[in-house]
């Protein structure tokens, strides 16, 4: 197993493939079904038909129906199986059809998923990967765009990590699966499709709880995950047209944040920007705007700025858009934070 600490080296050394966000993710299951005999998956439809969006196509085929299970319509009931799975030594792979499907699970993940190696006192891990996409800006149906990773940053005990493109996407899901803990692996479903990515074919890992500079600059830091990103970088690189540059960073791991980077960026550029698409109120942005407050607030020229969605359920597609951030408001948040 290698460890990514040079990517371009890396990515010279060894066979690469240009995969979207989600034939990266079918790669990193299919690498970890084939490197480790206790890894499987559960969730509805995603053996015969290979899930809602095709995630573990062709995965059935391969590693057969006692690797890659169908289960009934039950997150509390699929999900609380690979807890007694993972206790007993497997490695459960469990796929929420979209995010906001997994209200139902929720007393499985607060009560037990969470809990077991504090309950235990250590003598039981529970190494288990919860994957769900999420997000709007796809024309979903209602509950299937929430954005409500700020449930699960806030239970300790579970990792929640939220790739924004196919290279991290594989990285990320390979560790995570081969974490001791439990991780919610959360998939912006808006960038499956999207841009595409070289993505080396062997397995390697990147560690949780780890950003990344997207991009250096001088001005203003600007922090966002998932889907988020695209918006990000389109308004940074619009506003060089203003003399403006930013250092923007993916966060990736949003429990636990990587706050050495948030500091180490802030407190160069002396303004911060907070990008996300959950509701405004108790969203993850707000812990980001603590930890700068508590290591870089004598650095800070401006108050910290977030945009975020609005504090509604999703609406309906029609009104969608109006809903999402867009690279105008961040713009806008940026040239606020610059002219205080």
């Amino acid at each position: 197993m290698v460890m990514i600490d040079n990517r371009q080296q890396y990515r010279k050394q060894t066979e690469q493939k240009s995969f979207t966000l989600i034939q990266a993710i079918t790669n990193g299951l299919e690498t970890m079904l084939e490197a480790d005999d206790n890894v499987l998956l559960l969730g509805e439809d995603i053996g015969v038909n290979g899930g809602v969006f095709r995630a573990t196509d062709g995965l059935l085929e391969k590693f057969g129906e006692k690797r890659v299970v169908d289960t009934p319509l039950s997150e509390a009931g699929f999900v609380g199986t690979a807890v007694g799975m993972a206790v007993n030594g497997l490695k459960p792979v469990v796929e929420i059809q979209f995010l906001g499907f997994i209200y139902p699970a929720f007393e499985q993940i607060a009560t037990h998923v969470t809990r077991t190696r504090a309950r235990t006192m250590g003598h039981f891990n529970l190494p288990m990967v919860i994957r769900a996409p999420y997000g709007a800006g796809v024309r979903s149906p209602e509950i299937h765009s929430d954005s409500i990773e700020a449930f699960f940053t806030h239970m300790p005990g579970i990792k929640v990590v939220c790739p924004s493109n196919a290279y991290d996407a594989k990285g990320l899901l390979i560790t995570s699966i081969e974490d001791p803990d439990p991780v919610l692996f959360l998939e912006p479903m808006r960038l499956y499709r999207g841009e595409r990515n070289d993505v080396p074919l062997d397995k390697y890992t990147i560690e949780l709880g780890k950003g990344r500079y997207v991009e250096r600059g001088d001005d203003v830091t600007v922090l966002a995950w998932g889907a988020m990103m695209p918006i990000v970088e389109k308004a940074v690189a619009e506003m060089k047209a203003k003399q403006l540059t930013c250092d923007v960073i993916d966060l990736r791991t949003l429990y636990p944040l990587d706050k050495e980077i948030i500091a180490e960026s802030v407190q160069k550029t002396g303004r911060a920007v907070v990008v996300h698409e959950a509701q405004a109120t108790g969203g993850v942005g707000s812990e980001v705007s603590s930890i700068i407050n508590d290591t870089s607030f004598l650095y800070l020229k401006a108050p910290i700025e977030r945009v975020t969605g609005f504090d509604v359920p999703v609406p309906l597609f029609s009104i969608e858009n109006d809903y999402l951030p867009t690279s105008e408001r961040v713009k806008r948040a940026i040239e606020k934070v610059v002219s205080f």
